[in-house]
């Protein structure tokens, strides 16, 4: 396996010292030893994956010099409009060394949402004229490093390395995130599944899905939640659409802080719509807990104010179970769109299980119960 200090060593020693991206938990280690390493404003966390690009365009811009971009291959898509239509070399001829972790890779057994992805991950890179590289954990990543920085040079473009899964060796995180709550997740998930009654729950992918699928089969309930295993950031979007056509059912949409930056866009379309049967749930510990446990900047945003100013009719705060019971109580009473704001601390069972019905089955459950009143 490859140390993520050699690797960065290396990159630093080919004129790579610039890192944006979104976390992937493929390259968790790589990516919390450039955390730990990188000088102040040499090292950003973006909302989504085609933000990454933007600000490697711009840093290129104003200092001629190579930067690293570093997602999932899943975050693939946010990233093609910018890598099609401003760096490419029919536009801005420039250069970003992508590092993709490739879940889903054909052959190697993983999650159903990144199944389809992991095939086609090459012949997406393919069909955008994006030259890849492939490495694993016994590859010689120098020479492949090297080469890669050849062809960025040649072709003023876009370069991608695609990362193969248990390439980097371990590296603890020396990082100390904030703590916004002592309540952990799955205990106030299943406080609310159990106040939500009969109500649909539509729940975000990572931990959070995994937690809400175990609550129910640990109480031996039908699994009948939306399980939003993958498409990071659009839970809200999916939570929406349902509330729209169906509005005489009320919506419990559970959303995650790394989720809800992702696309905040679709919290403003939210407000801007109304459903009175939308209760808008975050679920907010500041990390990308599911794949690292990487920062966001969920700790230093006023929420209430975020969504008083997108339209939502009423905002709600809880870091207890006492709360989230006192809030429900004027949440089943209120209008929505509602933002509840439930702060948690980072942490979840070592044992913590995935999904055992397949998402297919997941759906016919979920809009069965739907059409039950």
């Amino acid at each position: 396996m490859i140390s993520p200090s050699n690797f960065y060593q290396k990159l630093a020693s080919v004129g790579i010292d610039f890192y944006v991206g979104v976390p992937d938990s493929l390259l968790s280690n790589l990516c919390s030893f450039i955390d730990d390493n990188s000088g102040s404003g040499s090292h950003l966390i973006t909302s989504n994956e085609g933000a990454a690009v933007g600000v490697a365009c711009g840093y290129h811009l104003a200092t001629g010099k190579i930067p690293s971009v570093y997602m999932q291959n899943s975050g693939l898509g946010n990233a093609v409009n910018p890598l099609l239509s401003i760096a490419d070399t029919l536009v801005y001829k420039i250069p970003i060394l992508m590092i993709i972790g490739w879940r889903g890779e054909p052959g190697v057994i993983d999650e159903p949402q990144h199944i389809k992805q992991g095939r086609v991950t090459e012949k997406m890179l393919n069909l955008m004229g994006v030259p890849y590289f492939i490495l694993g954990s016994e590859d010689d990543y120098e020479t492949i490093i090297e080469r890669s920085i050849e062809i960025l040079k040649k072709e003023n473009s876009p370069v991608a390395l695609l990362i193969k899964k248990n390439t980097f060796k371990k590296y603890k995180s020396k990082r100390v995130n904030s703590q916004l709550s002592s309540m952990r997740r799955e205990e106030a998930l299943k406080c609310i599944l159990e106040l939500c009654g009969d109500d649909m729950v539509v729940s975000t992918t990572g931990k959070t899905s995994r937690e809400v699928y175990e609550i129910r089969k640990n109480s031996n309930q039908e699994v009948a939640d939306f399980l939003t295993v993958g498409g990071m950031g659009h839970t809200a979007s999916i939570a929406l659409g349902i509330s729209l056509a169906r509005p005489t059912r009320r919506i419990i949409c559970l959303d995650g802080d790394g989720s809800l930056i992702m696309h905040l866009g679709s919290s403003a379309i939210i407000g801007h719509n109304k459903p009175e049967n939308l209760v808008h749930v975050l679920l907010n510990n500041a990390a990308h807990e599911s794949v690292g446990g990487q920062p966001t900047v969920a700790d230093r945003i006023d929420f209430r104010k975020v969504s008083s100013s997108f339209g939502y009719r009423q905002y709600l705060e809880a870091s207890s179970i006492a709360d989230i019971k006192r809030s429900w109580d004027k949440i089943s009473k209120a209008r929505g769109p509602i933002f509840f704001h439930v702060k948690i601390q980072i942490g979840s069972r070592s044992d913590l299980g995935r999904p055992r019905s397949s998402p297919e089955e997941n759906k016919i459950n979920f809009m069965k119960k739907l059409d039950e009143r």
